[in-house]
Order: structure tokens, then sequence, then C-alpha cells
């Protein structure tokens, strides 16, 4: 095999059906890929730039995709030192200008660090995560005080309120402009299934959301508690509820990603079942810099 047999396309269709077997068979991995295409499958995507797609092929089939999200980064799927380059090389020749990348921490880098060796467009790191797996569900023992409860269309301005709040915490600007814009259903939050955990005279405590069922696999996200009700379990509870759901609708892989800085998050979820599978590294790209001669 040739290691540069990348294979472009801008037609969604035809990606989703020539890569859509390759996303599946690695769901937890491949979660953010299988949710955000079928997405915009079923819903249509914005974006400044013309959609962008490819896949790694070999004799024993597709090995690796990538593809542009609407922002214009780029998300990976792993891929060795090498093949990170020469798709660095590829798509620097064609005159792609990608705002940045996504990926598991080590294609991220091999890529970040090719892209400037190519364009000259200095990397800087914006974003990480923890990639954790459900394995045994074991929900909190003893549960907090107050039940669940599946958000209804009642719950919307409630949701949004949460959601825009925990936008506000973890830095998501494009989440809060689009909520503040009332582009509800274009923010990443708009085609979640929220849960609250409430108390017993139906005051919201906490909340999760998780996303439909894709290629067997479900993500727990977000999950949000104000400040001033943290610390009592009320996000452990409602994440186990949403964990349950996404088992019983089917879901085989069920997974949420982490801040590493936030270590009560990430105990909190390895003491109800979910185990660490990979981390994720996201670089903006600036092109202000001069290209590297040679």
């Amino acid at each position: 095999m040739l290691v540069d047999d990348w294979r472009l396309t801008g037609d969604l269709d035809d990606f989703h059906a020539r890569a859509g077997e390759f996303l599946r068979s690695r769901p937890a991995l491949h979660n953010m890929p299988l949710t955000e295409i079928e997405r915009r499958r079923t819903r249509g995507a914005e974006g400044a730039e013309a959609a962008l797609f490819g896949r790694l092929e070999s004799g024993d089939g597709i090995t690796a995709v990538f593809y542009r999200r609407t922002r214009g980064s780029l998300w990976i799927t792993p891929l060795g030192d090498g093949q990170a380059d020469t798709l660095a090389a590829r798509l620097a020749g064609l005159g792609h200008s990608p705002s940045g990348v996504f990926a598991d921490h080590d294609t991220a880098t091999a890529f970040a660090r090719a892209w400037q060796r190519h364009t000259g467009a200095a990397p800087a790191p914006t974003w990480r995560t923890h990639l954790y797996r459900l394995g045994t569900l074991t929900p909190p023992r003893p549960y907090p005080e107050g039940r669940g409860r599946v958000a209804g269309a009642s719950d919307h301005d409630h949701v949004v309120r949460w959601c825009r709040e925990f936008s506000v915490v973890v830095g998501e600007q494009p989440s809060i402009d689009l909520i503040d814009a009332g582009r509800w259903a274009d923010s990443r939050f708009g085609d979640r299934q929220f849960t609250f955990w409430e108390s017993a005279d139906g005051t919201p405590l906490s909340m999760a959301a998780a996303t439909s069922v894709v290629g067997g696999m479900v993500r727990v996200d977000p999950v949000y508690t104000p400040a001033r009700l943290r610390g009592r379990g009320y996000a452990g509870a409602a994440t186990a509820e949403v964990s349950r759901a996404a088992l019983a609708a089917g879901a085989r892989e069920v997974v949420l990603h982490t801040d590493p800085a936030n270590p009560t998050s990430n105990a909190l979820y390895q003491r109800i079942g979910y185990v660490r599978l990979a981390d994720f590294t996201g670089y903006s790209f600036s092109y202000g810099a001069p290209r590297e001669a040679g």
C-alpha cells in the first residue's frame, strides 16, 4: 500500500457509505466522529468552508479517516507519525488551511508538528480530555436525596440556561455564541436527551445528558451541577441515571469525556464504573508565523 493512499471527497453520503463500518468498528474510540457525522447526515451543518472527508485505504480496507468540522478544524482517527506527516503534506499541497486539529493525543501532536513543518502555521494546545468507557455500572451508594427525571418540553428554558452556564465554565465560546443567538438546535446540545436529578419537591439539582445510540454507542455529555450544589453526589446520581438509560436503550458502549485538570470529576466517574480508555488533545493553528526554510 502507498502510505499516502488517502481518498478525499466532499460528499458526506459517499463518505458515510464507505467509512461507516470502519467508524462503527471501534465505537468508543470513534465516538465523536460517529455522533458528529450522524448529526450532519440527519440535520445538516453550517460552516464557512466546504465539506471535506478523507479515508486512508489499504488492502485490508480503511485504516483511518479524517473530516473537517463545521468551524474548520480537523478530526482525525489514530495515525502513526509517518501517516500524519503524509496527510499534512497532502492537505497543504491542496491549499487547505484548517483552523486546528483534534485527535487522540499522539495523533494530534504528530499532525500539529507536521502541519507546522509543511505550512509554518504555529500550533497551540487548546483542549485536553480523558476518554472513559463504562465497564460495570456501579450506582452511588447511598444515592443522594432526590430522584431522577427525564427533562420535558416545559424544562427547556432551564436546560438552555444550565447548558450556557456549563459552556462558560469549560470555555466553549462557540456553544455560548449559538445559545445566545437563539440557535439552540444548531448547538452541540440541541440533539441531546437531558435528565435532571431533582429534590423531592421537583427542584433540579444536577443535570446530565446523552446522545442517541449511534453505532451501538452513547456519549454522556454534558454533566453539570451549579457551583452552590456541588459536592453532594448529585452529578454522580444524574450520570448513573443516564448511563442506565443508555444501556436500556441498547447501547453496547457508553462513554464520556472529562477534563484532566478536574480530579473530582475523574474520580467520580471511576467510582460509578467508568474506565479510562484514551487521552485526546486539540490544537489551534496560527498562520501568522513565517514558513520554515527547507
